[in-house]
């Protein structure tokens, strides 16, 4: 892991037992890299209940219940299906908070969404909020960049106070 990934993964961890949540994550074009990052350092099974790689529309549909119709009408790659990958995920591990990730890495153009477009949700008790990436790079390092933006918005979810 590189020097930026593992102080996100540290702030995550430190986070998580300051506030006694816990987690889950759903990831697509990540493909289990966010749930690498936060159970490369011990101590994550304090806070990490676990994730699901949710790459093809039936796991999303099928075992994580994302709702056919927001895949329809918004696509695999939508705001639309991250926040419901996080929402899913959350409800179904029992998690206090959750993370998501759906995105073209390319190099191809899916759902005539451009290589680069990512979307992100973080979800904390039930308020989600969501972000589009517009990436540059290669494949993975569209991987890498989605990851650790992953991660930022989850730290910033976290952190906002309660309404």
């Amino acid at each position: 892991m590189n020097k930026q990934a593992v102080d996100l993964a540290e702030k995550v961890h430190r986070l998580f037992r300051e506030k006694g949540l816990t987690l889950s994550v759903a990831e697509s074009c990540t493909g289990g890299l966010i749930s690498h990052y936060l159970t490369a350092l011990p101590g994550a099974s304090t806070f990490f209940l676990g994730g699901v790689i949710a790459y093809s529309e039936e796991v999303k549909n099928d075992l994580l219940g994302v709702s056919p119709d927001a895949i329809f009408h918004s696509g695999l790659v939508s705001r639309e299906t991250a926040l419901e990958m996080a929402e899913k995920v959350r409800l179904l591990l029992k998690t206090d908070c959750s993370l998501s990730a759906t995105g073209n890495l390319g190099p191809d153009v899916l759902e005539g969404k451009e290589q680069g477009l990512v979307y992100i949700a973080a979800n904390k008790q039930g308020t989600a909020v969501s972000k589009e990436l517009r990436l540059k790079g290669q494949r993975d390092a569209n991987k890498q960049e989605a990851t650790l933006s992953a991660l930022r918005l989850l730290i910033e979810t976290v952190e906002q106070k309660n309404e």
